[in-house]
């Protein structure tokens, strides 16, 4: 029997649900229905298939240890995390996994292409849509998953389909952009239509052979990082070079509208992508108010409204048709049907190149990570989490000094020359150009106080001479 693999597309930014996803902490790493993170999610709900392979995850090189972390988290042992030089959309994305299949896994496997920041409430229904798509994927064909549509959304492509019934599956007719209410509402009317969910089932050898007739040029490009990728840790870095020459389109634009070969397979199991702050509303458990609250929340007289309350309590009264998030270093405050517009915000903050578009005030690290709790002209306060086992790089700054206090847990220090012991109350401090690293080694965390002083406080400013996780 062919083994299913998971490919994985964890490479995308979320900033429609800014300012909780942000550019090096995603929403697809976050856990916002629940517990786990949608990551997490999308690999654990797999559980219950026969015959499934660790899953391929490709991702953005930033993000590779949150990657690693929760996977490990979730007792995933062996999973393949392909780290994308540049994003390329999901057309190269695709490709590398398959090649990389063909080459190292499984050269008769079957791919299950699955976005990381999607929900899927009714795992049964999902599950009978795979037992489809695999009997039409063992046959060669390219089969992608079609949402039976709730609503005349705008917000999704639209797949027409022959109503010929071919076990359960139905031949393709066309794809359609994002349309208009008019449109849409078209569409849902003719019930031959669903929403293309960016879902996709096939051989892996079979994907290749049919962007080999329609991408040829792509196909090279992604075999040659493959073939030149580099082995780092947990990870496979594909090569750069090449993968920078790939085109940058989507596998709908490159092979699914254009092939003679596809079929849909519909599916309707409480599916939502998460995409906007709206969605999440609808998705979420409501109050007798009709509110979705979480966190540290009060409300008075408000109704039909979403607060996330991730850092400060929070009070609403007299509101309703709103979207409150609080977090750190940023709030958003607005209406339910204005929530589209979050990206704007978004392109505002990167023309200016504010931070809060890429980092939350807490950043995460391989070895655990750190809160910047004040920031001054000269200073900067910074609470460190040290995970049990992991040490930060040997690194010396050239325009700060540092002053290390541990709050709790054991401290291994070097500090230049000297190395030695902290615990609960201790302090060192560490002068400008001095040789640093701050281990634990203990099995319980490390939190440590770091107070910086200097001209220059950027992160930019560190020679690393030794790291456990391969970075310069």
């Amino acid at each position: 029997m062919k083994k299913i693999i998971p490919v994985i597309l964890s490479g995308g930014s979320g900033v429609r649900l800014w300012p909780l996803s942000r550019k090096q902490h995603p929403k697809q790493y976050l856990s916002l229905v629940g517990d786990k993170t949608m990551l997490q999610e999308t690999i654990l709900r797999l559980e219950g298939l026969s015959n499934l392979s660790d899953p391929i995850i490709i991702c953005n090189t930033d993000h590779r240890f949150l990657v690693a972390d929760q996977c490990r988290q979730i007792k995933v042992k062996n999973p393949t995390i392909l780290l994308e030089p540049v994003g390329r959309n999901t057309a190269p994305a695709i490709a590398a996994s398959a090649w990389y299949s063909i080459k190292e896994l499984d050269k008769d496997a079957i791919l299950l292409v699955l976005s990381a920041d999607h929900m899927i409430f009714d795992v049964q229904a999902f599950y009978k849509a795979i037992d489809v798509a695999l009997k039409q994927a063992k046959n060669g064909k390219l089969v992608t998953f079609g949402v039976v549509p709730t609503s005349a959304n705008i917000g999704y492509g639209y797949i027409k389909f022959s109503k010929n019934n071919i076990d359960d599956a139905y031949k393709v007719d066309s794809f359609s952009e994002k349309p208009d209410k008019k449109t849409a509402q078209f569409y849902v009317n003719q019930g031959n239509y669903l929403w293309n969910s960016g879902m996709f089932m096939f051989q892996a050898s079979v994907v290749i052979d049919e962007l080999n007739v329609h991408a040829p040029d792509m196909v090279e490009v992604v075999e040659k990082s493959i073939n030149n990728s580099m082995r780092d840790l947990d990870f496979v870095r594909l090569e750069e070079g090449s993968f920078k020459a790939s085109l940058n389109d989507s596998i709908d634009y490159v092979l699914m509208e254009k092939s003679n070969n596809t079929v849909v397979v519909p599916l309707d199991a409480g599916w939502s992508d998460v995409g906007s702050w709206s969605a999440l509303y609808d998705i979420g458990e409501k109050d007798n108010n009709n509110n979705v609250v979480q966190g540290d929340v009060y409300t008075e007289e408000t109704k039909n409204t979403y607060i996330s309350a991730n850092s400060h309590m929070v009070a609403a009264i007299g509101v309703q048709d709103l979207i409150i998030v609080d977090t750190p270093n940023a709030v958003l405050i607005s209406s339910r049907d204005k929530t589209h517009k979050v990206k704007k915000i978004v392109e505002q903050l990167q023309k200016q190149d504010r931070k809060e578009q890429l980092y939350h005030r807490k950043v995460y690290r391989p070895w655990g990570w750190y809160d910047s709790i004040e920031l001054g002209v000269y200073f900067q306060v910074k609470k460190l989490c040290i995970n049990p086992g992991a040490r930060l790089s040997l690194q010396k700054h050239f325009k700060r000094a540092e002053h290390w206090v541990v709050v709790s847990g054991v401290a291994s220090i070097t500090n230049g020359d000297n190395v030695f012991i902290l615990t609960r109350g201790e302090s060192t401090y560490i002068p400008i150009g001095v040789k640093h690293s701050l281990e634990n080694k203990s099995n319980t965390l490390l939190e440590v106080v770091e107070v910086q002083s200097g001209s220059y406080l950027g992160e930019d400013d560190i020679v690393r001479y030794e790291d456990d996780y391969g970075r310069k």
